[in-house]
């Protein structure tokens, strides 16, 4: 089911007020159900001595939100040097930080050292001799290639940039020993909005796999695997859920074998984004012009730059009409921006009940993967987002952009230089 039905019936009864409190469009999130997800993950891998999330800042790169995943006791899995910032303004420290960057350049390399570290996971065996002060616990991001089946939304494991190859994982552990490292975990990452869990059991059984291949060639006990994100959410409403406890007792019981063979088990960590945040969120924007050509249109007040998942890849995201949930769909519609690309759809041949403007629509699971993803081309700038807390009240977590933020960039001191000729 899109968007958690429990936060549409606390929404959706006072989406108006809240509307006319602080204008359209907004992001808005729902504390009760990311919270209650957090403690399902945590239930569900409690066999799992050490289990972590690692929540995905890429998903929601809020402090409020990274707030609350910190007093869950998760972590925060970091791609750049602001991720890294964000992550310790709201007290991530150390090894709750898990820094996966690829390409990496020396200042990145530096910001993951500063202010106590972090769990460095290298991306290429070449970024081995790069990285300047070694630490003493390291991680690799394996990428199996042709022994890993293609996720549908990931992709193909031989083409993606990502990883160390498995001919090159034992070296790459081997050098890392030889330049000082004593401590070790593993990561991968080859799936993304998942719904069949068997897959992410298969993820996890290849972790630990490679965790006695990598015992047996260099005695290396892994302190942790990450069997990175990944987990999906049910976008259509015919979609099923993802199994997360049929998965995870698969998994735990993988765990519990492993121990048994080898007498030491490596903790379980993982990356979930879209998981944890994804169908606690949703876009709210009103109807504000209709168009009739050769299709029926309903444009709103919000564009692709607030959510650009169906533009980018076509992906479904359910639309809601405010109050008239349990109208009749009698009308066919795109429902559109006003971004100057075709491809500005929040919804194309879409039935739904009758659209007036000033109707609120419900543009559903833009809880991760979308404010993060927005972009200012045309001019068209991002919206708000909003906290829909646990005793309801609503709080703005983070401002519209203004058009003074859009020229920021372009107030800086003259500097021109001249090359010298050759």
């Amino acid at each position: 089911m899109p968007m958690s039905q429990s936060f549409q019936e606390r929404l959706f009864p006072v989406a108006e007020e809240i509307a006319a409190h602080f204008g359209t469009p907004f992001h808005i999130y729902d504390e009760v159900g990311i919270r209650r997800t957090g403690e399902d993950l945590k239930q569900a891998f409690a066999d799992i001595e050490g289990f972590r999330e690692y929540f995905a800042v890429k998903a929601l790169p809020n402090p409020r939100i990274l707030e609350l995943m910190h007093e869950m006791g998760f972590g925060f899995d970091c791609s750049s040097i602001p991720e890294l910032i964000l992550s310790r303004q709201v007290g991530g420290r150390g090894e709750d930080i898990m820094f996966t960057s690829n390409n990496t350049d020396p200042l990145e390399f530096a910001a993951a050292a500063a202010e106590g570290g972090c769990i460095l996971n290298l991306d290429d065996i070449s970024l081995i001799d790069k990285v300047p002060d070694f630490p003493e616990l390291i991680c690799f991001r394996y990428n199996p290639g042709p022994r890993r089946t293609s996720n549908i939304i990931i992709g193909n494991p031989v083409e993606a940039k990502y990883g160390v190859t498995h001919d090159q994982l034992v070296d790459a552990y081997r050098k890392a020993q030889q330049r000082g490292a004593t401590r070790f975990g593993l990561h991968t990452m080859v799936a993304s909005n998942e719904l069949d869990y068997s897959y992410i059991v298969e993820t996890a059984r290849m972790l630990l796999e490679i965790s006695a291949l990598v015992y047996a060639e260099l005695g290396i006990e892994f302190e942790f695997v990450n069997i990175g994100g990944g987990f999906g959410i049910p976008y259509r409403p015919e979609d099923a859920p993802l199994d997360l406890q049929a998965m995870a007792s698969e998994i735990v019981a993988q765990f519990d074998e492993f121990k048994e063979k080898h007498g030491f088990v490596p903790r379980m960590v993982m990356e979930s984004g879209r998981f944890m945040t994804g169908p606690h969120g949703c876009l709210v924007t009103t109807a504000i012009n209709h168009k009739d050509t050769y299709r029926k249109y309903v444009g709103v007040d919000a564009c692709m730059s607030a959510l650009m998942r169906p533009a980018m890849y076509d992906a479904y995201h359910h639309v809601d009409v405010i109050g008239k949930q349990k109208q009749t769909a009698t009308e066919v519609y795109d429902v559109v921006g006003s971004l100057c690309e075709n491809n500005d759809k929040f919804a194309v041949q879409r039935e739904l009940p009758v659209v007036e403007e000033g109707d609120l629509l419900a543009i559903h699971d833009s809880g991760a993967h979308g404010h993060a993803m927005g972009f200012q081309y045309n001019g068209r700038l991002r919206p708000k987002e909003l906290l829909m807390r646990e005793d309801g009240s609503v709080e703005l977590i983070r401002r519209e952009e203004r058009v003074e933020d859009y020229f920021a960039t372009l107030n800086f001191n003259a500097d021109c230089m001249k090359p010298a000729a050759k």
